[in-house]
């Protein structure tokens, strides 16, 4: 039976690595998106949720994760997300989502829109000095 490789990558180090995975489950804007070792290559937008994956010996596992990318090539699925948090109560993972992952997402907001109106403002003064 064909089985995939998993690595789980945060910006500074390889937060968990697992052989021998038979399934995953992760949450895209479109809603929950299952992986199986034959499933065709793919990319994939990951949604701060719930990562989930089992093995035959640990069974379910269940890793918190911000926003990210998936990507399955062959047997090896590579998970790059800014943060992760795992543990066994599903719950627990569940708020530390929508308390952690989702309130600093809403600052990110507020904060690209800041920047984007500081750009535009620098943008219009440089078009007027050109002008002048």
């Amino acid at each position: 039976m064909s089985r995939m490789n998993l690595k789980i990558l945060l910006p500074a180090r390889v937060f968990a690595q697992e052989t021998e995975v038979l399934r995953i489950v992760a949450e895209t804007p479109r809603g929950s998106f299952g992986l199986l070792p034959r499933r065709l290559d793919c990319v994939a937008l990951l949604e701060p949720g719930i990562l989930t994956y089992e093995t035959e010996d640990a069974g379910e596992v269940f890793v918190a994760i911000d926003e990210g990318v998936l990507v399955k090539a062959g047997a090896n699925v590579t998970v790059s997300v800014r943060r992760a948090i795992s543990g066994v109560d599903l719950e627990g993972l569940r708020n530390a989502v929508e308390t952690e992952f989702l309130t600093l997402t809403e600052h990110e907001q507020v904060l690209r829109s800041v920047m984007a109106k500081l750009e535009i403002g620098f943008m219009r003064r440089l078009v007027s000095f050109h002008n002048e």
